[in-house]
């Protein structure tokens, strides 16, 4: 009897792993499932990325959303800065912020090894612009940048020091020459 009951314990367990197996592997088909409702994110997520900034002295490469997309924040991402003028429009002057330090988000981190003559490459809405480092400084961290505006389209980037936690590390930047259309 004893062994019996060994026997159906053991066939009980073996269908709940299998069940919980079959559960598992097996697709989704819900549209209310928590695997769909991702996709439905990530697919918005995609949809509010309005290119990219590359550095490729610093190796990076990283989206820009769009200025009122909730993925438009340091936490998560570089930061296009509300005052922004974007490239497309006359006088433009684009801030980008970010987390520098350490961490999934310190997308910054390496921005004091860019020096004056370094380029940076913007991709705002399939035109990719060029621009040239012609300025790097500190200022006290207190929610502005004093910049000086050029006649050529200019790109900021401002993050931590890395030397004083109460300034900020500036990046003036001007537009090398005319946008192209990536091919």
């Amino acid at each position: 009897m004893k062994s019996i009951l060994k026997i159906i314990g053991l066939l009980i367990l073996y269908s709940l792993i299998c069940y919980k197996i079959y559960i598992d592997t097996e697709p989704v088909t819900n549209k209310t499932s928590k695997i769909n409702k991702v996709d439905k994110i990530d697919f918005k997520k995609q949809t509010e990325k309005i290119g990219y900034l590359k550095i490729d002295k610093i190796n990076l490469f990283q989206p820009l959303y769009k200025k009122d997309s909730i993925h438009n924040n340091v936490e998560e991402n570089i930061t296009i800065l509300k005052e922004s003028i974007m490239p497309t429009e006359k006088e433009s002057i684009v801030f980008l912020a970010a987390h520098s330090g350490t961490g999934r988000v310190a997308y910054f981190e390496k921005l004091n090894n860019i020096n004056i003559g370094d380029k940076i490459e913007l991709d705002y809405k399939g035109k990719i612009y060029i621009y040239n480092v012609i300025n790097i400084w500190e200022e006290p961290k207190n929610g502005y940048i004093h910049i000086n505006k050029h006649s050529n389209n200019q790109l900021i980037l401002t993050t931590c020091s890395p030397e004083s936690s109460n300034k900020q590390l500036v990046i003036n930047s001007i537009e090398e020459n005319k946008n192209t259309s990536k091919s």
